[in-house]
């Protein structure tokens, strides 16, 4: 198989540098070609004819910004992997970046002290995103579940008794797109309150909280310690936290931590659903969308093996088909749909699970 060819766009000759024999450290992937800014890049996509670009975000004569509108006027669909400072003003211009059409992106490696710790951690966040965005199968190792480790499709009947009591939703690549387009669906009298990994670093997450609220109907939040949940309200976890329910007197609260990472994230989506499966059992619908890897096939699991209800996006709407890929793959999706119709079959599902449960009409949109 050919290796992957990509384009290194960034107007610092270091970091060309640094992502160039980053890159070429891996036999299945062969650096194209580098451009210092993004009039360069253009003229080289159609000579070089790369399979992925990875691109600065600041850079003279034409931004990132500005380069990502002209590449995806003729280049709808090459993956771009934007390469970004962990900052306020680098998070907030990546989530731009998303909005235009960039694939995924890496924040660049701060303080580390060392060249060799930097290129580590290149090469730690950016080969994995790029294969998997190349379609390449070599990203995702394939989590298996034993057969005898699955829970029974069976119970059926006793499961549709239940009333859905909270929605859970876990993401990582293309999900600040998806959740873009999930979160502003959802009606602002849904009846039930809304919890939500998507993987990204400080900073990141709060921004995309802000940014979903301005848009939406329900209220959108970063996740906060000790916050009572309610319906009408949407919490995302924040960077590097955990996220976890605690039942008090007074209500189920959010409860954060820094407990080691799983499937190499904080926070995980599989952390947050098994809390959910815990707390809520078989009153919980949990949604898996696009994403790199397998964090949230095991929580599935275990809000199955509780009567919950699983749905997941399908592979055609989906950035990478990973985490809900492997998901409905280990036997625990109840569902697949698009993207555009998750939000219709999520309110339809939980007013009809809760009218079923009370006898009573619950509002619809």
């Amino acid at each position: 198989m050919p290796a992957i060819r990509i384009l290194v766009v960034d107007d610092s000759v270091v970091i060309r540098k640094v992502l160039c024999d980053a890159l070429a450290s891996d036999p299945a992937v062969e650096v194209a070609g580098t451009a210092s800014d993004g009039r360069l890049a253009l003229a080289k996509i159609g000579q070089l004819k790369p399979d992925l670009i990875t691109l600065d975000v600041e850079m003279p004569n034409m931004s990132g910004l500005e380069t990502i509108r002209e590449i995806r006027k003729l280049h709808p669909k090459l993956p771009i992997i934007m390469f970004s400072t962990l900052t306020e003003h680098g998070a907030a211009t990546t989530l731009d970046a998303l909005a235009l059409g960039a694939s995924d992106y890496v924040t660049k490696p701060s303080n580390t002290g060392s060249l060799d710790v930097t290129m580590l951690r290149i090469k730690e966040d950016l080969l994995p995103k790029i294969k998997a965005l190349c379609g390449r199968g070599l990203a995702d190792k394939k989590l298996v579940v034993p057969p005898a480790q699955r829970p029974p499709l069976a119970g059926v009947a006793e499961r549709a008794k239940a009333s859905v009591e909270i929605l859970a939703i876990g993401t990582s690549t293309g999900g600040p797109n998806a959740l873009a387009d999930l979160i502003p669906a959802i009606p602002a009298n849904f009846p039930v309150p809304i919890v939500i990994v998507q993987h990204m670093p400080p900073l990141f997450t709060r921004l995309l909280a802000e940014r979903l609220d301005k848009v939406s109907a329900i209220s959108v939040h970063e996740g906060e310690h000790g916050k009572k949940i309610e319906p009408g309200h949407a919490w995302i976890a924040p960077g590097d936290y955990h996220m976890t329910l605690d039942r008090r007197a007074a209500g189920v609260h959010l409860s954060m931590n820094q407990e080691a990472p799983e499937n190499s994230c904080r926070p995980a989506v599989d952390v947050l659903f098994r809390s959910v499966a815990a707390m809520f059992g078989a009153n919980t619908l949990a949604v898996v969308l696009t994403g790199m890897g397998s964090d949230g096939v095991l929580g599935s699991q275990a809000i199955r093996k509780r009567g919950g209800r699983i749905y997941v996006q399908d592979e055609a709407t989906s950035v990478v088909w990973g985490m809900p890929g492997q998901t409905a793959a280990a036997g625990f999706a109840d569902s697949i749909f698009p993207l555009r119709q998750i939000a219709g079959e999520i309110d339809r599902y939980v007013r009809a699970s809760r009218q079923a449960a009370t006898g009573k009409p619950i509002g619809v949109r």
